[in-house]
């Protein structure tokens, strides 16, 4: 019988890796942990070893808990959830391909209570509220919305992996009152629906969408579909959140992403590039990557701003408007997936010679993950770098298409002309 494993004494500030699936006792843990002011990195269960390594090698978790019974057993001597002394270090391999830790770093009591009431006073958390979790608890958002709701005495329903028959039985029983979802999630509630029947959708308050560009049909489907005042779009990222917007708000400027959240300030530049001035308890930095985080800020009379390198353009009334995405970003389904990073694991695929990633529009997934590829003589095939994508990459990140070329498009300084590989 195997000896158990020895559970470490947890401390502030210290960093526990998460790779178990999302459940209620998942979210008590990350409360109980903050709480404490232990940080949680949450993390996709599915990577594989190779991709564990590489994200955890500059985190330096003080624990990896891989098992639902390893996290009980990790936080049973925390006290009960309160007030969070910080935010969940959430990763973002922006476009270097490698992962970095989002570090809000211990807040004080009162930068602490900030963070909290920004969350609640924003959305309406309330006692009466009941969040339906759609997306894997280890993404940001819906994380954030379920920690709220919990925070303000509500609670969660979560019905497992997406499934639209599922979601819609949840709805059903238990007549939620919020929900987080990215497009795609609601593309195929729709379609089920439209097979199916549509459910009372009458408890919801609260529907927000973010995570990739929502298609202008759908948009007026969940305005339609929803009760009146109820439905949101917002925009952030992993580092921090920027703008939130009512569809009627939508109606009247059809493309806006809204104006910015309270206690922030936003800013382009000459180039579009957009930067937002936030409050203490918004600041970040990426953890063990001063250059990184030197580049991400910038002092402003309105305080310190970030930019994740998104371009927008603000209109006389503050309203945002997205003209681009970070330089080469994939957003499939509503998860970020990295070109570089998928480059580098497929590159080491035997018999690829060279290899291009980039994102194609798609009608379910707003856009799917492809891949050009300059194979040697002695291959690969299409199967064999599809069964190679399988065992290095989670799911998110193995492309859809293959398109095999007997070299890249590329600049005279070697840069990818991705342009030219999204054309038809």
């Amino acid at each position: 019988m195997d000896e158990p494993t020895s559970q470490p004494t947890l401390h502030p500030g210290d960093r526990v890796a998460l790779l178990v699936p999302g459940s209620h006792a998942y979210v008590d843990a990350v409360l109980r942990m903050l709480t404490a002011g232990v940080f949680p990195i949450p993390l996709d269960p599915r990577l594989t070893p190779a991709e564990q390594s590489r994200i955890l090698e500059g985190l330096a978790p003080t624990a990896v808990v891989r098992t639902t019974d390893e996290l009980a057993a990790l936080v049973a001597p925390l006290p009960g959830a309160g007030l969070p002394l910080g935010r969940p270090m959430h990763c973002t391999s922006g476009t270097t391909g490698v992962p970095k830790g989002v570090w809000s770093g211990l807040l004080s009591p009162p930068d602490a209570a900030a963070l909290v009431a920004e969350e609640r006073d924003l959305w309406g958390f309330s006692p009466d509220d009941v969040n339906l979790v759609l997306s894997p608890l280890y993404h940001s958002a819906p994380l954030r919305f379920a920690m709220g709701t919990i925070l303000a005495g509500g609670r969660i329903v979560i019905p497992g992996p997406f499934d639209p028959a599922a979601v819609t039985a949840a709805i059903e029983a238990e007549r939620p009152t919020t929900m987080f979802c990215v497009p795609t999630h609601l593309q195929r509630l729709f379609a089920y629906w439209d097979e199916h029947g549509r459910p009372d959708l009458s408890s919801y308050r609260l529907v927000a969408h973010a995570g990739a560009p929502c298609p202008t049909e759908l948009k007026h489907r969940i305005i339609d579909a929803f009760p009146p005042g109820s439905t949101w779009e917002f925009y952030g990222s992993t580092e921090g959140q920027f703008t939130a917007c009512r569809s009627e708000e939508w109606l009247e400027r059809p493309g806006t992403v809204g104006r910015a959240r309270p206690g922030r300030t936003l800013t382009t530049d000459p180039d579009g590039t957009i930067w937002c001035a936030v409050p203490p308890n918004a600041c970040f930095s990426y953890f063990g990557a001063p250059e990184k985080t030197a580049t991400a800020w910038r002092d402003t009379p309105d305080g310190p701003a970030f930019t994740v390198g998104d371009l927008g353009r603000l209109d006389a009334d503050g309203y945002l408007y997205l003209d681009g995405r970070r330089e080469d970003l994939v957003i499939s389904g509503g998860v970020n997936v990295y070109p570089t990073e998928v480059e580098q694991v497929l590159g080491t695929c035997p018999g690829v010679l060279d290899i291009a990633v980039y994102g194609v529009d798609d009608p379910q997934w707003g856009q799917r993950v492809c891949a050009a590829v300059v194979a040697g003589p002695d291959g690969p095939s299409e199967e064999a770098i599809r069964a190679f994508a399988r065992e290095h990459l989670a799911p998110p990140k193995r492309p859809k298409d293959y398109t095999f070329l007997a070299e890249l498009p590329r600049t005279l300084t070697g840069k990818v002309r991705r342009n030219e590989l999204r054309a038809p």
